[in-house]
């Protein structure tokens, strides 16, 4: 097998599994079923992962690596912090079926006692959370925002939403996504000296 196939292989290991993972959570996935799934020996999942530990820890990175590419992208543009910080919030927050929130929240559950998933869902989530100060303090230095604490605002921020996402994804129909949207953009308006509507 040559690097190029391994290469592609690895990447189709770590797609399916991460379907395997939303169908049947990460305490219950095995290595068996991400096997079968892809139609591989588990021995060559073994190969490419070693533990069963170490192949949820990379499928969930792998599909965190998704959303952070888009962040990336944002943070990276040449919009105004104003245009970063309204698109920063449309893209952490759910949206459809919510699967890579369901995901989230599966991976923080199980972070509680793998620590080889604790350590990238930490680095993972630290992202969104430094991603959005930048953005934040950019905006102070512009005058576009207002705010003293733009780390502490970020870290409220997201918490907000990690929060609202929690009851999106886990109890269906107890809140909508317009009213989780009208409600971020409230809390973000207030730490950022804005209006509501200046975040639509």
């Amino acid at each position: 097998m040559t690097r190029g196939s391994a290469e592609v292989r690895l990447d189709s290991l770590l797609r399916t599994a991460c379907d395997v993972i939303v169908e049947r959570g990460l305490a219950n996935t095995r290595t068996a079923d991400v096997a079968r799934a892809a139609g591989v020996s588990q021995s060559l999942v073994f190969y490419h992962f070693a533990t069963k530990e170490r192949l949820l820890a990379q499928a969930f990175a792998y599909a965190a690596e998704q959303d952070l590419a888009r962040l990336d992208a944002v943070v990276g543009s040449a919009a105004t912090p104003l245009e970063k910080l309204r698109k920063i919030l449309k893209l952490y927050a759910p949206t459809g079926r919510s699967k890579a929130w369901a995901m989230w929240i599966d991976g923080w559950s199980e972070s509680l006692r793998v620590r080889e998933l604790e350590k990238v869902s930490r680095r993972l989530d630290l992202r969104w959370k430094e991603a959005l100060t930048e953005v934040i303090a950019a905006g102070v230095a512009d005058g576009s925002l207002t705010c003293e604490d733009a780390r502490g605002a970020a870290w409220r921020i997201c918490g907000l939403i990690d929060g609202l996402a929690v009851q999106i994804a886990v109890h269906e129909r107890v809140i909508s996504r317009r009213q989780m949207a009208d409600w971020v953009r409230l809390s973000a308006a207030r730490e950022l000296g804005l209006q509501p509507d200046q975040l639509t």
